[in-house]
């Protein structure tokens, strides 16, 4: 048969999986290669076109007339679920693909019963799409004589992508080879397993020859998975001195017409409770199909959502209550007597100091100053606001990763892993510790990654895991080449093994001055065909709790409403910290991907049509340098205990922590005129509205 199957996408995480709460199965959308029977949103591939050149290809698309008969659309949740809603799966009537209900209902309600105060609101985390530098592309080639694939595609990791394809052409994995060079950019969005990598594969096959395709920017737009996109109405019950009694939840995520990932559903629930002690949670979390782009896990993949939900409840319920804000996160603060602490929606926090992590934020942002920073805004005409925001992140992910080293005679230290860098510095991090543990010259550390030709397992650059699995694995491949290392030595050196000592990169004969480096060692163990090699896997989720306090500072233009930020701090528990340049990076670029959803970003539909309306960089605006300050960082630097170097992670924070920081700050800068909270992204008009009393 010439036929592709669908792509079958593995969305929702086993270890706090969503399940509907009336039993039912959960229908997981097929992705065609090419729309069948229906197209469900605009984009979704109906044809393909090969030519020699772009120009011909469009010209020949041109010419490509499908018979459409029009359908209706629904451009999100609330339009999806109504009555009389066109149904986009038949399998899932009404829309609603996930129900998932989790927490002690009759605990909470309890607890809103004898609460003091009752703070409300609601909000919308805007739809963002990751805009990577370097767009989308692929070449297919197929051997006719070895019947063999090869995808080169960038990602964020290989292994992914040769699980998900080979079912589609019909074929074992081992006959779908994928190469993956340096990637311009991930967030997420290049994890996943684009229609265009099997359509590539299929047409080389066809025409006997490579395929290339490579997507524009506007094409990038219209068919990258974006992230975000959820709907949250809030509750928290607060006594009489401000604890937290409980909290209730709900959120609708828009999956868009196909359910890519549940994942930011379902690990947003996870970190309801953020940083504070909340003794009673209810959390709904529905997913709903719509005419739009599919949504998948970016940047923190859920856990921004959820962070933004509970610090601006903490805002609101300050101001209601007259309690001063930083006065009330203090009282409710999980305190380091009360870890490892359950948070309930399936999270135990095993470490931190989320306090400590506070106040240092609060002395590096010179919060005490602020009074007089506002003041001398004013005398310009400005309205000056300070905003804070506590977070915690779970790192976890697919668990599935294999590290290989070996010690090469000729100086070398080969080191294989299936997790794979879009920018991130993998090449100068892991280098740094291998060459620690083993002791030797980090230039002597050769990372060979992004080919399924001898990456064998691996889940991929996502969820702060790189280095935390990396090294964990890394310390178990340096140990074992040690031990084997100390046998090989012990004949060597005609020497008992446990006489052997491993230091400066020879094994020794312990109180001499005997000893054999460990390239000659390598050479050794060759001669007897036994390489000095290792392999280490790790198959379970080890988690880890990245944590911190984002201070921001801005200044509102009351005439425009146009925002500038004037001071950022970070407090950053990321863990131990490896490298301090490689992580200060990935939380700048974390802040301004928070700071873009905050202030600029927003991808919109038109609600009658489903069509895209920002589908360039015309109507979706970027941060750009000068639209933010010098960054502030220091690290609050608390070993996480699942791991043997005791990573956290560090890629994931800075878009967690950002967003309320420079909304609270916003609110804070408006607060005169009874502002309360604004939605993103705060564009100048939207501000201006607020300062002005117009509902929109």
């Amino acid at each position: 048969s010439d036929l592709l199957a669908p792509l079958r996408h593995r969305g929702n995480p086993k270890d706090v999986e969503l399940k509907n709460a009336d039993g039912s199965p959960i229908f997981n959308t097929p992705v065609y290669p090419l729309a069948v029977d229906k197209v469900r949103r605009v984009g979704e591939p109906v044809a393909l076109v090969i030519a020699e050149t772009t120009q011909q290809a469009r010209d020949a698309a041109e010419r490509v007339e499908p018979d459409y008969e029009p359908l209706g659309a629904v451009a999100s949740p609330g339009a999806a679920m109504a009555a009389g809603a066109p149904t986009i799966w038949d399998e899932v009537p009404g829309n609603l693909s996930v129900h998932d209900v989790k927490g002690d209902a009759s605990a909470v309600d309890d607890a809103f019963a004898r609460a003091a105060h009752i703070a409300r609101f609601s909000t919308f985390n805007n739809r963002v799409t990751g805009v990577p530098m370097e767009p989308r592309a692929a070449i297919g080639e197929y051997d006719s004589a070895t019947g063999r694939y090869t995808l080169t595609a960038g990602g964020q990791g290989v292994m992914r992508f040769q699980m998900e394809l080979a079912p589609v052409l019909g074929v074992e994995a081992d006959r779908v080879r994928v190469v993956s060079h340096d990637t311009g950019g991930g967030y997420g969005t290049r994890n996943s397993t684009y229609p265009e990598f099997a359509l590539v594969l299929w047409a080389a096959r066809r025409v006997g020859r490579p395929v290339k395709w490579v997507s524009d920017r506007s094409e990038s737009f219209l068919n990258d998975y974006s992230g975000r996109n959820m709907h949250t109405r809030a509750e928290l019950a607060l006594d009489a001195e401000g604890k937290f009694l409980a909290l209730r939840t709900e959120t609708i995520s828009d999956l868009g017409s196909h359910a890519i990932s549940y994942v930011p559903l379902a690990w947003g629930a996870t970190v309801t409770t953020g940083a504070y002690v909340i003794p009673a949670m209810h959390v709904v979390s529905k997913a709903v199909l719509t005419n739009t782009i599919p949504t998948t896990a970016y940047r923190g993949a859920g856990r921004p959502e959820a962070n933004f939900v509970i610090e601006r409840l903490i805002d609101i319920a300050a101001a209601e209550t007259g309690i001063d804000r930083v006065a009330l996160r203090r009282r409710n603060l999980i305190p380091p007597t009360a870890l490892p602490y359950n948070a309930q929606m399936g999270c135990i926090y095993d470490s931190g100091a989320f306090e400590r992590g506070m106040d240092m934020a609060l002395e590096r942002g010179d919060w005490d100053g602020f009074a007089a920073r506002r003041a001398e805004s004013l005398t310009r005409g400005m309205l000056r606001g300070i905003g804070l925001s506590n977070y915690v992140e779970t790192a976890a992910g697919w668990p599935m990763e294999r590290a290989e080293m070996e010690v090469l005679p000729e100086g070398r230290i080969d080191i294989v892993i299936g997790t794979q860098a879009s920018g991130q510095g993998h090449e100068t991090a892991f280098a740094q510790v291998v060459a620690d543990f083993l002791q030797i010259p980090p230039d002597a550390v050769t990372l060979r990654t992004g080919d399924t030709d001898f990456v064998k397992m691996g889940a991929g650059s996502h969820s702060s895991r790189s280095m935390r699995l990396a090294g964990h694995l890394f310390r178990q491949n340096a140990d074992a080449i040690i031990e084997k290392g100390q046998r090989i030595a012990s004949l060597v050196m005609e020497a008992a093994v446990e006489d052997i000592e491993y230091t400066d990169g020879a094994f020794r004969i312990a109180g001499t001055d005997r000893r054999i480096g460990l390239f000659d060692t390598a050479a050794k163990a060759l001669a007897l065909g036994d390489p000095l090699r290792s392999v280490a896997e790790v198959t379970k989720s080890l988690h880890a709790f990245p944590n911190g306090c984002h201070v921001a500072e801005v200044e509102v233009d009351p005439d425009t409403g146009a925002v500038r930020i004037m001071r950022y701090t970070a407090i950053d528990d990321v863990g131990r910290v490896i490298n301090p340049m490689i992580v200060d990076g990935q939380t700048h670029g974390g802040i301004a991907q928070g700071a873009g959803q905050a202030l600029l970003e927003n991808k919109l539909y038109d609600p009658d049509t489903a069509q895209l309306i920002s589908g360039s960089f015309m109507d979706y605006a970027m941060p750009r340098a000068g639209d933010l300050p010098f960054f502030d960082l220091e690290f609050n630097e608390v070993a996480a205990p699942s791991t043997w170097l005791g990573v956290k992670g560090g890629g994931e924070g800075g878009a967690t922590g950002a967003p309320n920081a420079i909304i609270s700050a916003i609110v804070d800068a408006l607060s005169a005129f009874g502002v309360r909270h604004i939605e993103m992204p705060a564009t100048p008009e939207k501000i201006w509205k607020a300062i002005h009393g117009v509902h929109t």
